[in-house]
């Protein structure tokens, strides 16, 4: 199995402006393809910017726009995982991920778990994602959650059953519970530990890929990293500022992982699945 140098863009997109966040994406994967990276993964919602509100019907693309053909186009160099707005043949609105490789889009992800609470409210403007899949991508089974679908532990549970190796983390975190001088927000200790605890439990990369930059009042704190299958990281880019964080992984770390600490083999699918059904229909008690 050979190593691969995958890229992480932390960058500081435009509210609306998908022309000039296409730019940027162009502009960032050309230096990561520089730099040597065979894949690039850039945060939540990064060809639009976060708090789109009613924006989001402005910004949104169907498969077939022209703006993912040049992107399209450029995952003939470099894989890419994006972040956007997906309308559908509905002309529903999905908070999606797209890989990108070889040309062609390889797989969605539509975000399942839309935060409304606190200064987010996604439900009022997209459509709940209904899907947790793995796919075979160049750097070995991967599954992308979207941000807030890393706060839920059954989301990665299902992508783990499902051959997940590498998990794919797109995020758009403001900084919540104030920066102390010489600290982090509170809320970028809180993801820091969920990283690590799903790299190890799950035994998988997390590939954790989080904006930078100021939207309606909210600063985004960045800290994009990567984690190996035994919780170590490998590399962090800094809090708040723009960066280009390029690493190589090593697909063997999974295998040596799941050799020492065989969690998946000793999983009890049977057990689960019968324990959740009854408490479906009995309610908790």
């Amino acid at each position: 199995m050979s190593r691969h140098t995958i890229a992480l863009a932390q960058i500081n997109p435009a509210l609306g402006d998908l022309e000039r966040n296409l730019a940027l994406h162009e502009k960032t994967a050309e230096e990561a393809i520089r730099r040597g990276a065979s894949l690039l993964v850039f945060p939540e919602l990064s060809l639009t910017g976060y708090f789109l509100k009613d924006l989001v019907s402005s910004v949104a693309l169907p498969m077939t726009s022209p703006i993912l053909g040049r992107l399209r186009d450029l995952s003939q160099r470099i894989d890419l995982v994006v972040g956007l707005v997906e309308e559908s043949s509905e002309h529903l609105f999905y908070n999606a991920a797209i890989y990108l490789s070889m040309g062609e889009i390889q797989h969605v992800h539509r975000k399942v778990y839309l935060p409304t609470y606190g200064i987010f409210d996604e439900q009022r403007y997209l459509a709940e994602g209904g899907q947790i899949r793995t796919f075979r991508a160049r750097v070995g089974r991967s599954a992308i959650l979207i941000c807030e679908d890393m706060w839920h532990p059954s989301a990665a549970y299902v992508a783990s059953i499902d051959g997940m190796e590498i998990l794919i983390s797109p995020s758009a975190s403001p900084g919540r519970g104030g920066l102390e001088e010489g600290k982090s927000f509170a809320n970028a200790r809180a993801w820091e530990t969920i990283n690590r605890a799903y790299a190890q439990l799950f035994t998988c990369y997390v590939l954790f890929a989080n904006r930078v930059g100021y939207e309606d009042g909210a600063c985004f704190w960045g800290g994009s990293e990567v984690i190996t299958p035994s919780g170590e990281p490998v590399a962090k880019a800094e809090y708040l500022s723009e960066e280009i964080l390029v690493v190589e992984i090593d697909p063997a770390e999974v295998r040596r992982a799941r050799t020492v600490n065989p969690l998946l083999r000793d999983e009890r699918l049977d057990v689960t699945l019968r324990e959740l059904e009854r408490v479906r229909r009995e309610g908790v008690r």
